[in-house]
Formats: structure tokens, sequence, C-alpha cells
């Protein structure tokens, strides 16, 4: 019996975790030759773009104002819910990512067509608007795949079969880290890094708190590598002024060059707001060798293990942040510890791994 032509759906096609994610699933099922269309919206540097697969496009698009935004999201569920129905005579399985895109979802159901969600995160507002979501899942799913045990726990759908699948380390990453490289400054500085979205929620003003905090110290410095384009970081940071110990940079295509100038990663998620539910950049930048800060809730705590990638520690005690940031810094014997710690403990995540667990979780829906 041969497996179903699969169709996948994403809204907003950027640089964040669940287009990078869905990028390595429909990578997954393309090696089995399993047919495959991909619809998604037309942004052009999002990890979506350019794979080996027939895209289709669809309207979606984003507002300062949050009624255009729902304006903007609701039409373009309307759009998509009609994009799917060109499908009625086909046999496929829509796989959804994210929670957002319920159009397809409610169009494949009136097909009966199976569906596969992939669920990144379910931190929405308002909180109507997740329950809707969380409602569409339930009556349009065959298959739930969550990125952690604790999604699965604190989210999970019930009366939905339903799988763990953690995401990967992308394998052209891992062979980069694994490349000899010399730091100019090595010497000189100790460099902490954080990666994210531009949002308040992410630790951004944290992270901008714990760099004057620590301007102190002449010898460590912060690099702040947003997901955003460069007039929503000017905009942003229009009425602050920067510690001379930071640099903020907008969305960079090629992490690897701060990845290597880094010594220590940060996440400073604030857990009463956002809990993440994975956390990619951490995988990547311990592939590295970075030590991890992390909260201490959520995806994160599976994957960075207490004391010995990192530390857990919550965006609100940047005291003690600071402190676990000095003292790294100061014992080479600890740091170069979890630095070898972290590096092994990316083997877990690798993508073939990541793509057997897939492929044997949903193959009874592809069939």
């Amino acid at each position: 019996m041969s497996y179903k032509k699969v169709v996948f759906i994403h809204l907003f096609n950027d640089r964040s975790g669940s287009p990078k994610v869905l990028a390595q699933s429909i990578q997954a099922l393309h090696e089995k030759c399993i047919e495959i269309d991909l619809i998604t919206s037309r942004h052009e540097e999002g990890f979506l773009s350019n794979l080996p697969v027939p895209t289709k496009h669809l309207f979606y698009k984003r507002a300062e104002n949050k009624l255009f935004t729902l304006a903007y999201y609701l039409y373009s569920q309307v759009y998509l819910f009609v994009m799917c129905l060109k499908y009625w005579n086909k046999d496929v399985v829509f796989y959804i990512n994210t929670l957002m895109p319920f159009g397809a979802a409610l169009s494949a159901k009136l097909m009966r067509k199976r569906v596969i969600y992939h669920i990144h995160e379910t931190s929405i507002k308002p909180k109507l608007l997740k329950w809707f979501l969380k409602k569409i899942v339930s009556y349009t799913a065959t298959k739930v795949v969550y990125v952690s045990e604790f999604l699965s726990t604190l989210e999970g759908i019930k009366g939905k079969d339903s799988c763990v699948v953690y995401n990967a380390l992308e394998e052209t990453l891992l062979e980069e880290s694994k490349l000899p490289f010399e730091r100019a400054d090595k010497k000189r500085f100790f460099t902490v890094l954080m990666v994210c979205s531009l949002k308040k929620y992410k630790g951004v003003d944290e992270f901008i708190a714990l760099s004057n905090q620590m301007e102190v110290n002449k010898n460590i410095k912060f690099n702040l590598i947003l997901n955003a384009m460069d007039d929503e970081v000017s905009s942003y940071f229009s009425k602050v002024t920067l510690p001379k110990n930071i640099e903020v940079f907008s969305r960079k295509v090629d992490l690897v060059p701060f990845y290597r100038e880094a010594d220590i990663l940060l996440n400073l998620s604030r857990p009463d707001e956002w809990i993440e539910t994975f956390g990619l950049t951490l995988i990547e930048g311990m592939s590295f060798g970075l030590p991890v800060i992390c909260p201490e809730v959520g995806g994160p705590v599976e994957v960075v293990r207490d004391q010995v990638d990192g530390f857990h520690i919550s965006c609100y005690k940047l005291e003690e942040v600071a402190h676990k940031i000095l003292a790294i810094s100061k014992d080479k014997e600890l740091y170069n510890e979890m630095s070898l710690n972290a590096k092994k403990r990316v083997s877990f995540f690798s993508e073939q791994r990541f793509k057997d667990n897939l492929l044997e979780n949903i193959q009874d829906v592809l069939y």
C-alpha cells in the first residue's frame, strides 16, 4: 500500500522555530518519495522558501493595529478554506503546522480528509481565540504531534491520538559546529548571546537590564539577535539608551558566526506570559559547546540538564543569572565540563532521530 499525498500548511513563512521544524518534516517525507504540496505565505527569506516541493501561496500579513491583524487573519482563513477545497477529489492528508491555520482543518473536515496537527506552542491571546483553535483541533484532527512532554501534558487534546516528537538540530548546522575555528577576542571577552523574537515576553527587556547590571564587568559583552527587520528593531529601541557592552542585531540568516563567538546562551522568556515549549536555539547553541541558562519551567527543562549543560533560572532572578555568568566565566574547569556536556547532549536531538520518530508516529495516518 502506497502513501497518500501530504499537503503541508503553515501561515507565516519566516525564520522562527515552527517553520524551521516544518521544513525538516517536509524533508523527512520527501526522502521517502511521498508526494507533497506546500501552502504558505509569500515570504522569500523564510525556512519554507526554496524547498524541493510544489508550493502554493496564501494571503497572510500582519499589522501594528491588532484589529487589522485579526481582520487579515480571518480573511486568510477564508482564503485558505477555499484553497484547500481544490483537493476534494484527491486522496490527501493535511499536515497543519501550529494551531493557527484553522481554515485548512475545517476544509479537510468537510472533505472527510485526515488531518495531522503539529503543535509547537499554545501561548495564544486572546484566550477566546486559543479556546476556539483547540476546539477546531478536537473536532478535526486525526493525530496530534507535540514538540515536548510538557506541551503534551499541559495542552493535550483529550480523546485524540497523539505523540511527542522532539525538535531536531539540522544536520548542516551540526557539521558546521564540528569544524575548527578560532576566536580573535577569546582572551578579551566572555560573550553572552540571546537569540529570540522581538517580543517583550521573550525577555528582551530583561536581557538589556542584565547587560546594564553587568556593565562594570569589562571582560563580558552581550549580543542580542532579534528575528525582526531593521526598522522594527530601530523603532523598539528608539527611546532606549543601550549600555556600551551590548550589540543588537536584526534578523540574521546565518547564526553560525554568532554561536562561534559566544561563550554562553541565554533564554529569558517570561514564564507568566510565555512558557517555552522547546527552544530550538538552545540545541543550536549547545552544538557549539555553549552552556545554557534557561527558564525553570516548560520544554527547556527537557533539553537542558540543570547543573550539567547549564542552569535553570527564572528571568526574574537577574541577580542569580549574573552570578552564574560571572562564576562560569571565571571557572575554566567548570566551563569546559559544561561545554563538553552540551555538545554530547545534542546527539539526542539529531535530525535523523527526528525524521525516524516522526515517520514512525504518523505513518498509520499516511496509508
